[in-house]
């Protein structure tokens, strides 16, 4: 077939290259055209070739080749030399190898003709394609291994599941290599394929397709290729597919009737019990809801359900009482809550009795009114009765009542209640103005069984009577001028109580005063009065204060009176009654500087002072008498206290004036001084001794008398003094001086009271400074005579 196919192919191109060659001729004489030299432009081969031998293409063949091996013939372009090789003296052309068409389906090469000898070219090179020729070599392969769908149960017969789709490699414009025929080869009778789409469709009626008898099937298409003509390849794939749910089947319930028991002290919303109902669906198609519909007990219980468990949750909906009703018998239904209205004619056992048994319990005591509501008057007595309440033991036995209040809600033990009957009496006086509601607690209980008790709140409202009387609103102290006649102030009252048709207060001026005062009062009507002025001209000096005294009198009954004293000072004013000058308490109470503000003043002014006194105290009490007096008589003096008594107040344990000199100290001393820290009780046992008898049993004597002798011989008689003394305290004192003896070879380190620095110093050289320094050489420099 090749080689028939190259052979005509060639006759092609000779005859048309006559035909150009002719009519060339027609148009022109001048003008030839050259006939084209080659006798090739296309080549065709078949893929696949399973031959041994290379495989013959075709012939490449130009007019420049007389046949006698002059010419050679040059193969370039795609796969030249390895894939295709060209016979040089004749143009023989081959495939060396095995092609495929699905891998590169043609190749483009170039060929020329040169001279053997001299080597140039006889020919223009020229392009040429060798193209494949497809062979159905190749099956239909589908685009997933495996594919999944899904379709509504009950659906009609043709409706569409899914589509598969299937590629062929081999060439579809040449022959029917590439053409695709699809078929099922299982899932017969339920689903089948278009075989020219590869949709997949239901083929089985409503009826059939049940996801509730079958959910899932595996369907298995074939793809065939040469349109499904015997030969052709075959490819095939799985598709799963699964019955999605609708709502064709009805909840029903799992039994016909349920019995549940229940005790009479169940409350509101207490569960009772569960019914169950089944639905063959599934997810949303299965979610359902129950209701009574009709029965003895329709108020009385009521159901739910349990969103998780899609069960029906039976409770109380109203109290129980096992003495007025013992059981009770409702019918329920459950329904979806979604409904399909294709399958809502579809009938079920939807519908269940329940029968509710009470069971008897001892309950407490039950009042007949969830709460109380008494009124007493503020004036009753004690022992007086406010009102009762009553309860009664809801069971059967009637066990009997007693009554108490709950103490925690009447602290002060105001109310008490009578545990018989259940009244309600006052054991102590009650005033509205006080607490005008008292509420209470009463608690009932069995007395057989007190762990039995129920309590019900009483709130009682204290009725008002005119017990108080009207007040003035405030006190009322004001100014009038000493030349004025006038209004001067509006008073007005106040009355704790509470009348029914509201307050109405009368004022007049009290009757011990009325018919000599200054003043008047005049009603204005609207439980306020004025306060006007009976003279032209008041005198300030002759009398600055007047106390008007007021009557107030209420309007209900019984009537209820007061009286009230208004203060009125007399001021001088200028001519717009503006007050200039006024009497001290006049000026405390004026609107400029009060009375409280004049006392805030005062205590400032005095917490002041005690201040400045109390620093200047500490600034003397912190100043101390300088230890050394004298430059020349310097003295080490330390003074150690180990006691929990006298402290800083105990200044007599040393006297450092008595030491230097005493024998005047000795003379001047009184006969039993005493610490200032104590006061003595008994006189002393022992006389105060002098200094020189017994001091020599306490010190040895230092030779020749002196002031070392003298400090000695006082130090032994203080020693002496405070041994024999009873009435000294109990301190632990120590004083130490500063006493080295009189043979002592230890010098005083200190530079105090030392002469020796001035006495070897020569100041001569100062007057030698000039003019300037003359001063202070004539200080330094003059004898010590001088001074």
């Amino acid at each position: 077939c090749t080689v028939i196919s190259t052979l005509i192919l060639g006759l092609f191109w000779c005859c048309h290259s006559v035909r150009e060659e002719a009519g060339s001729g027609a148009k022109g004489a001048g003008i030839k055209r050259v006939r084209r030299g080659w006798m090739w432009n296309q080549f065709f081969l078949q893929e696949e070739y399973t031959g041994s031998d290379y495989q013959y293409i075709g012939k490449l063949q130009s007019d420049q080749d007389r046949g006698d091996g002059a010419v050679k013939y040059v193969l370039s372009g795609e796969g030249a030399g390895s894939i295709f090789v060209l016979d040089e003296n004749n143009g023989d052309l081959h495939a060396t190898r095995r092609l495929d068409r699905e891998e590169k389906a043609f190749y483009v090469l170039r060929a020329t003709v040169v001279n053997k000898r001299t080597g140039l070219k006889l020919e223009p090179e020229t392009e040429f394609v060798i193209k494949l020729h497809d062979i159905n070599d190749n099956e239909p392969t589908f685009s997933k291994e495996v594919y999944t769908g899904s379709v509504p149960e009950r659906s009609e017969i043709g409706t569409s599941v899914i589509q598969v789709t299937a590629t062929d490699a081999d060439d579809s414009m040449y022959g029917n290599s590439a053409k695709l025929v699809y078929s099922i080869s299982q899932g017969h009778p339920y689903f089948s394929v278009d075989p020219n789409t590869g949709v997949i469709r239901t083929a089985l009626g409503p009826g059939d397709m049940d996801r509730e008898q079958r959910e899932h099937y595996q369907v298995v298409i074939e793809a065939k290729d040469m349109a499904g003509q015997r030969g052709g390849l075959t490819g095939s794939t799985i598709v799963n597919i699964t019955l999605t749910d609708v709502n064709d089947n009805a909840p029903s319930f799992t039994q016909s009737i349920y019995q549940f028991r229940v005790p009479e002290s169940f409350k509101h919303g207490s569960p009772v019990g569960r019914v169950r109902a089944t639905d063959r669906d599934i997810g949303q198609n299965a979610e359902m809801f129950f209701t009574i519909v009709s029965g003895d007990g329709m108020d009385v219980f009521h159901i739910s359900t349990d969103k998780q468990s899609q069960e029906g949750v039976i409770s109380v909906n109203k109290p129980l009482d096992y003495e007025r009703k013992q059981s009770y018998t409702v019918e329920i239904q459950v329904q979806n809550t979604h409904i399909d209205p294709r399958f809502s004619s579809v009938g079920s056992n939807n519908m269940a009795t329940v029968r509710i048994s009470v069971e008897d319990v001892d309950e407490p005591p039950l009042f007949d009114k969830p709460w109380y509501e008494l009124e007493v008057k503020e004036d009753a007595g004690v022992g007086s009765a406010v009102g009762a309440v009553s309860a009664v033991d809801p069971d059967g036995a009637r066990s009997p009542v007693k009554y108490a209040i709950d103490r925690r809600t009447d602290l002060d033990r105001i109310f008490n209640v009578h545990p018989g009957n259940g009244s309600i009496f006052l054991l102590r006086p009650i005033d509205r103005e006080e607490s005008a509601w008292h509420n209470i607690s009463v608690i009932a209980s069995e007395f057989n069984n007190p762990r039995q008790s129920s309590t019900v709140n009483v709130y009682i409202k204290v009725l008002d009577i005119n017990d108080n009387p009207p007040v003035l609103a405030t006190t009322y102290e004001t100014y009038v001028c000493e030349k004025s006649k006038a209004r001067i102030q509006t008073i007005s009252a106040v009355d704790p109580d509470e009348p029914s048709s509201g307050h109405r207060f009368f004022f007049s001026l009290a009757p011990e005063g009325a018919h000599r005062s200054n003043f008047t009062v005049r009603d204005n009507g609207d439980n306020t009065a004025a306060i006007l002025t009976r003279r032209n001209s008041y005198s300030r000096l002759q009398q600055s204060v007047y106390l008007v005294a007021v009557v107030i009198t209420d309007a209900d009954y019984p009537m209820q009176s007061s009286t009230g004293t208004l203060t009125v000072r007399v001021c001088t004013c200028d001519r717009h009654g503006n007050m200039e000058l006024c009497n001290a308490e006049a000026l405390s109470s004026s609107p400029g500087l009060s009375t409280g503000a004049l006392i805030a003043i005062l205590l400032c002014a005095v917490i002041l002072l005690m201040i400045v006194f109390l620093f200047a105290a500490l600034k003397r009490q912190r100043k101390q008498e300088p230890l050394i007096i004298s430059k020349e008589d310097v003295r080490d003096n330390v003074v150690s206290y180990n006691d929990e008594g006298g402290g800083e107040e105990d200044t007599q344990a040393f006297d450092m004036g008595a030491l230097r000199h005493p024998d005047s100290a000795a003379v001047l001393e009184e006969p039993a001084k005493q610490r200032r820290d104590i006061m003595p009780t008994d006189t002393l046992l022992y006389p105060p001794l002098r200094r020189h008898a017994p001091s020599a049993m306490l010190l040895p004597p230092l030779g020749p008398r002196d002031n070392n002798g003298d400090v000695r011989d006082f130090i032994n008689q203080r020693v002496l003094e405070h041994d024999c003394n009873p009435t000294a305290p109990p301190y632990d004192s120590l004083a130490t001086y500063a006493y080295e003896g009189a043979g002592s070879v230890a010098e005083s380190l200190s530079s105090l009271g030392s002469a020796s620095s001035e006495a070897d110093q020569d100041y001569q050289y100062l007057s030698e400074w000039g003019p300037r320094f003359r001063k202070l050489a004539d200080l330094y420099g003059a004898d010590d005579d001088f001074c």
